[in-house]
């Protein structure tokens, strides 16, 4: 086992709430970037953070990191008033990327342990070297940081925010600029840091990384809470109530469409390359209607679809509805703290 794999240390923080929050306000002049926010990460959750460009997420980020400093409202990191107050137990890779350039890779890595109190010898030695190792970047670690591609350049300030074992790691926007392999061994690492015990909080638009990794997510939009709950929560609460119906033929589908509408909960259909898309009426039962869809064309495939967090991202965003009878605007008012005039950083 390389240093690298070493995720099993003993945490240090005992509390329920990672990070407590309430009543935070931020403004930037006349703009509100951050309005009466509430929020509580467990200790030992993941919890993805979504929301629009220019929703405020950065500017809570930095909130919490102790970067800049809310308007009013209470904040604890770690059972602490401020970051500053636990920086040592804190891993934080920022949207905005930045390396040593003229530094030698593994020396940066080394420089950036030792900051977060990590004994320096021959054991930093060997976990800087194992952690290269297990990012494909063991030929570099003598290369200055400026010769590294962005994506190298990426995996290597996400060794420098776990290199220390933090109680916490914030990563804001992990995802972006990796390619397909290097975000599929991105995943695998922030999901064996969740497992060993940590808390997680990343910020991101990539809503499938979102799905597969989260147990909790959290959304603002105009710097207003508009979603905080669990995966399988929203999935129940934005049920798009849709049956995608794939016809046994083409000569079936042709025919299909007219006999489909007609049928009793049928509140609208769409034709899609694979065959239909039908929205269920409010308040019928859908598995009753997919029996007598069924009924109406020889299917190759039927079954109820599951709403995507893109779906609720969308939905929430553009207030356009995502279940039949449903407005986005019902669903938003469930969750939402009053509205907010300005733009959010």
């Amino acid at each position: 086992m390389t240093a690298a794999a070493n995720l099993s240390a003993p945490l240090r923080t005992p509390m329920s709430n990672a990070v407590a929050i309430k009543g935070l306000t931020k403004t930037f002049g006349p703009k509100a970037a951050v309005r009466d926010l509430d929020l509580v990460v467990p200790t030992g959750s993941l919890c993805g953070f979504i929301g629009p460009n220019g929703a405020g997420k950065t500017t809570t980020i930095r909130m919490i990191m102790s970067i800049i400093f809310p308007d009013r409202g209470e904040l604890s990191v770690l059972g602490r008033d401020s970051a500053d107050q636990s920086k040592d137990r804190i891993g934080y890779l920022p949207e905005e990327r930045g390396v040593y350039r003229k530094m030698k890779v593994a020396a940066f890595l080394t420089y950036m342990a030792r900051l977060k109190g990590v004994d320096g010898g021959a054991m930093l030695k060997r976990k800087v070297h194992g952690w290269l190792e297990r990012m494909g970047l063991a030929e570099s670690a003598r290369k200055r940081c400026e010769e590294l591609s962005k994506g190298m350049q990426q995996k290597v300030q996400f060794i420098a925010a776990v290199i220390h074992e933090p109680d916490l790691l914030i990563l804001d926007e992990v995802f972006s600029g990796l390619d397909p392999v290097n975000r599929k061994l991105m995943r695998t690492l922030i999901d064996e840091q969740h497992r060993a015990g940590r808390t997680i909080i990343f910020s991101t638009h990539a809503m499938y990384e979102a799905e597969q990794l989260c147990d909790r997510l959290f959304m603002i939009h105009h710097g207003v809470k508009v979603l905080d709950s669990t995966l399988a929560e929203i999935q129940s609460r934005f049920d798009p109530r849709t049956v995608i119906i794939e016809p046994l033929s083409e000569t079936d589908a042709g025919r299909a469409e007219a006999a489909l509408a007609a049928v009793a909960g049928v509140d609208s259909l769409r034709r899609t390359r694979e065959g239909f898309e039908v929205h269920i009426e409010a308040g019928a039962d859908a598995r009753a209607v997919m029996g007598l869809l069924v009924r109406e064309v020889p299917v190759r495939k039927v079954e109820l679809k599951r709403v995507t967090l893109e779906d609720v991202f969308i939905s929430l965003v553009e207030g356009t509805p995502i279940a039949a009878g449903e407005s986005a605007e019902d669903l938003r008012a469930a969750v939402a703290a009053p509205g907010v005039e300005g733009v959010a950083t």
